[in-house]
């Protein structure tokens, strides 16, 4: 009977490194964006996410230092993951590229976006960024999922996260849409948000653990 093969020594450190620093910063960046977003002066579960990143606010710094922990969190993430995980990972790669753009790019004041409000250039790379970084996210989860050969732990994490995401995704597309910026929206976007942040912290947690 041939014998159990083993993860080669040579590699496991640096994905286990990969997936614990992945976790600090998802985590690290999660509570800076936090902070920006209740100690800011913007108009608390009313508005979105974004505008504690306006130029003028005094905690736009901390909401973009958090913005790109998160992005390089979620690259970090995707070097971590096994390489049967490839899809998934792509990704998580495009979706940091994507949250970068969207800490790089600041919104006007409001963070407007059609069809319901007149917006910038500006306002537009940012909207379609964020939105562009959450999916990507998201459409990782479903990669993970849908990945038999990927570890156990993984897909029941991914899938759990997939259970929460894609109802919220669905609301938030729908309430951008028909309802537009408000109550309804903001509370979607920071229950989607905050289920993006716990899968990654938890699945980083998770690779580092199994590697090592």
């Amino acid at each position: 009977m041939a014998e159990p093969r083993r993860a080669d020594p040579r590699t496991a450190p640096p994905r286990a490194t990969a997936a614990s620093a992945s976790a600090a910063c998802v985590v690290g960046g999660a509570v800076a964006v936090t902070v920006a977003v209740v100690a800011g002066p913007g108009p608390g579960l009313t508005g979105y996410v974004s505008e504690a990143g306006v130029t003028d606010s005094a905690y736009a710094s901390a909401y973009r230092i958090g913005v790109f922990a998160l992005a390089l969190g979620v690259l970090l993430l995707a070097a971590a993951l096994p390489p049967v995980l490839r899809a998934a990972a792509g990704l998580l790669a495009a979706g940091s590229v994507f949250a970068l753009v969207s800490g790089a790019v600041t919104c006007s004041a409001g963070c407007p976006l059609p069809p319901f409000e007149r917006a910038t250039t500006a306002d537009l790379v940012h909207g379609a960024a964020s939105i562009l970084a959450v999916a990507a996210v998201v459409l990782a989860m479903l990669a993970v999922t849908l990945t038999r050969a990927a570890p156990p732990a993984l897909r029941r994490l991914a899938a759990l996260a997939l259970t929460a995401a894609l109802p919220l995704a669905g609301a938030t597309a729908v309430a951008l849409v028909l309802v537009g910026r408000g109550g309804l929206i903001a509370v979607l976007e920071r229950l989607l948000l905050l289920v993006a942040v716990v899968w990654g912290a938890s699945t980083a947690t998770a690779v580092a653990l199994r590697r090592r």
